[in-house]
């Protein structure tokens, strides 16, 4: 089941997608976006991609944003037509990472901090597809 979505939301989807997969091939592009789509069609998630987008996590006090261009403004940038073009094919339902919810780029994210394992690398140890597109690991 893909989401319908309005104008301005697929526009917010591709800027996401611009930004946290530039420099990466099409095929990754339309992987991150696959995961935004995912969420969106998970329980576990916000059902919209603007819910899902803007999610914030609150931890001990700690806020986590659950996409880095939310927290750091590349969000507001314009997206490129690559990206345009991936959101409408994972949209269209191509989902180059068979389900994945999540991704992150393992050489941004320690594999240990302070004696812990970070949550995204926990959810790869658990994953039972280890599936690696670009510069990102995809986990369920």
């Amino acid at each position: 089941m893909t989401p319908k979505i309005s104008p301005t939301e697929l526009d917010l989807f591709a800027r996401l997608v611009s930004s946290e997969a530039r420099g990466e091939s099409y095929i990754g592009q339309v992987a991150v976006a696959a995961t935004v789509l995912n969420r969106v069609l998970d329980s576990r998630y916000p059902n919209t991609i603007t819910g899902v987008v803007y999610q914030v996590t609150v931890t001990n006090g700690i806020k986590y944003y659950q996409y880095e261009p939310v927290k750091n403004g590349t969000i507001d940038l314009p997206a490129t037509q690559s990206a345009k073009d991936a959101s409408r094919q994972a949209l269209a339902g191509w989902d180059p990472t068979m389900g994945a919810t999540g991704f992150f780029a393992p050489n941004k994210v320690p594999q240990w901090s302070n004696g812990k394992r970070p949550w995204v690398w926990q959810q790869w140890d658990k994953d039972p597809i280890k599936l690696k597109i670009g510069n990102h690991n995809f986990f369920r």
